[in-house]
């Protein structure tokens, strides 16, 4: 049981007697063809083709397959559910929480080069994890191609194979002419049998948050998969860190519905604000209190999803990035230089020389890590990219600030009760009630809708309300420490230059 689901209400106790079909993710080392084994699958069935694009949105897809032929020709079809990005950030979340969204993994080994540091460290993934997985060698096609050799390394690296002293099944496939893929995707249907993957049709709905954006014209669109029960348009849905009630529900084809099934794929409209990609949700009809466990697993609203525990220290995790190679050492010694925060510690978990990209924020938002980077830029889409995701990018040209940033965000952290800090840099007038201000974010993050304490030199004066947050002349649903931004507050106190507003 993750922690999330410790603040579900409990279910009602009843057998989970509707099966199930599997949820699928593709894993293994760079270039080894997990990418072009998911798109033969994807090509060659035509539900999955009729998607196009809207896989792209929703991040799976389904496929149907005649598991068997009974003798009066009626034929058992069987639905397998497919995670179409390859090492998809909601499987890396098993490292961190175990949140499991795949039921059945396939290993992708390839017969040409055979074990490699990414397929170590999935196999690592899937022991810790306790998922079932088979293993497709890939590349069977090419004349370097040993099958026998890559049998061998993954005996070496605790992958028993059936036939060899264990009970993993293995397939050998070419992602060009196909041959093989049908036989893999029947020893997946046996391995989810031996499973016995069921569920509950009255039970609450539950799942993983697979995207989460903004879209212009839809508002918040959130893509989801389905674990149990029965998922409806009007129903309830929290996770740890937005609610709201289903207004849309589309189908993974785009089609809209009105119920899902489990194990299917499908997006939701209706959220209040964006959760997390990777969050569990719980969907039905919850009461007020229900919604309210769930979204208060920590106490610091500030930390929620930001660290983990380890042996009873809050670890705060960091994505380093630099210019150059010695910028990025002298960075990572000071990093590790910076004294613990009360019950707060940091941990790199990666540091690396470039710009900051999708795969940055991607790897930043399966860790609950914040990003830290010297002398670099990140591009547009990967801004929005962390903006959608609540995921906190500092830069800086001087590296003592970013230093100065990461004790602060500490401080923030240790405090509690305080989300951000702002001090305000300029004023443009106050009428009616209303008055806009720009400012930057000292610590923390300074969130839109929320109530403002408005101090000066420590001493309250009074609270306002912020109805509207900009960064960079453009909507912000939250503006991180260190960012400038402007906001539009009602208050009955006239905000003056260095004034402090404080979020609570």
């Amino acid at each position: 049981m993750t922690e999330t689901q410790k603040n579900f209400p409990p279910k009602a106790d009843q057998p989970r007697a509707e099966k199930r079909p599997p949820i699928v993710v593709v894993v293994g080392h760079v270039d080894h063809g997990k990418t072009s084994l998911l798109d033969y699958i994807r090509k060659a069935n035509v539900a999955a083709k009729e998607a196009g694009g809207i896989t792209q949105s929703v991040g799976a897809y389904e496929i149907e397959r005649i598991h068997a032929t009974h003798p009066d020709g009626s034929k058992n079809i069987e639905k397998i559910t497919f995670i179409d990005t390859p090492g998809h950030e909601a499987f890396s979340k098993m490292r961190v929480r175990g949140a499991a969204v795949a039921d059945v993994a396939i290993l992708v080994v390839a017969a040409e080069e055979g074990v490699k540091p990414q397929t170590k460290e999935a196999i690592k993934v899937l022991h810790e994890s306790k998922t079932p997985f088979v293993v497709a060698i890939t590349k069977i096609d090419k004349p370097s191609a040993d099958i026998e050799r890559v049998k061998n390394d993954l005996a070496a690296n605790d992958v028993a194979l059936e036939g060899y002293g264990g009970n993993v099944g293995f397939q050998g496939v070419s992602n060009k002419s196909g041959e093989g893929i049908d036989e893999l995707l029947d020893l997946i249907l046996l391995t989810a049998e031996m499973e016995e993957l069921k569920y509950d049709p009255s039970a609450n709905a539950d799942g993983v948050i697979l995207e989460s954006k903004k879209d212009s014209k839809r508002g918040f669109t959130i893509s989801v998969i389905l674990k149990d029960g029965i998922l409806r348009v009007g129903d309830s849905i929290a996770t740890q860190t937005a609610k709201g009630k289903i207004k849309i529900l589309e189908n993974f084809l785009g089609e809209k519905v009105q119920e899902l099934a489990p194990s299917s794929p499908g997006v939701i409209i209706g959220f209040d604000d964006l959760p997390k990609t990777g969050e569990e949700f719980l969907a039905g009809n919850l009461k007020d209190e229900d919604i309210k466990n769930i979204m208060a697993i920590t106490t610091c609203p500030e930390a929620r999803k930001r660290f983990c525990k380890i042996d009873g220290a809050c670890v705060v995790k960091i994505i380093l990035k630099a210019d150059v190679s010695g910028s990025l050492e002298a960075l990572s010694d000071l990093i590790h230089k910076v004294p613990k925060k009360d019950k707060y510690q940091l941990e790199i978990i990666s540091e690396s020389v470039g710009e900051i990209g999708d795969a940055d924020v991607k790897s930043a938002i399966a860790t609950d890590a914040v990003i830290l980077g010297f002398k670099v830029r990140s591009g547009k889409e990967s801004e929005n990219l962390a903006k959608d995701n609540r995921v906190r990018i500092i830069t800086s040209e001087i590296i003592y600030e970013l230093i100065e940033a990461i004790e602060s965000y500490f401080t923030c952290l240790s405090a509690g009760d305080i989300v951000g800090e702002l001090e305000v840099l300029a004023t443009f007038g106050k009428k009616a009630g209303k008055q806009i201000v720009g400012g930057k974010v000292i610590m923390g993050e300074i969130k839109n809708n929320i109530v403002l304490e408005i101090q000066k030199n420590g001493e309250v004066l009074g609270t306002g309300k912020l109805i509207n947050l900009q960064e960079s002349k453009k909507d912000a649903v939250s503006v991180g420490v260190g960012k400038e931004c402007g906001l539009l507050i009602t208050s009955d106190v006239e905000i003056k230059t260095e004034y402090h507003l404080i979020q609570r």
